[in-house]
């Protein structure tokens, strides 16, 4: 999972740097401020996730919903901005559930 949350948080980066360098004239600002949030979420829990791998003890359930939320989360979001489809925002907060669930499974050591 170490490599993983690395591959997570080098596109996070790259896809922050390419919001603010390569979309800024392409997309409204609502759109930017959307790429903003996916690159975001992506960065954090990619780092959650590092952390997790790091842990002397195993933490399965949460690293899979860290994950999965990364993808749905911000993949869905990355998505929205670049093909300018609103109807991907209706699988965003599949994304953000498995997030919470991710928190929580976190907190009753899961």
């Amino acid at each position: 999972m170490r490599r993983v949350a690395a591959l997570l948080g080098a596109t996070a980066v790259a896809a922050g740097a390419f919001g603010a360098h390569g979309l800024q004239s392409h997309v409204t600002p609502e759109r930017l401020e959307t790429w903003r949030t996916a690159a975001n979420y992506q960065l954090l829990h990619a780092v959650a996730l590092l952390a997790l791998s790091l842990s002397p003890t195993p933490r399965p359930l949460p690293s899979r919903l860290f994950l999965a939320g990364t993808l749905i989360f911000s993949g869905s979001l990355y998505a929205l901005v670049l093909l300018d489809l609103p109807i991907l925002g209706a699988i965003t907060p599949i994304g953000g559930v498995c997030f919470i669930l991710g928190w929580l499974s976190l907190g009753r050591g899961r």
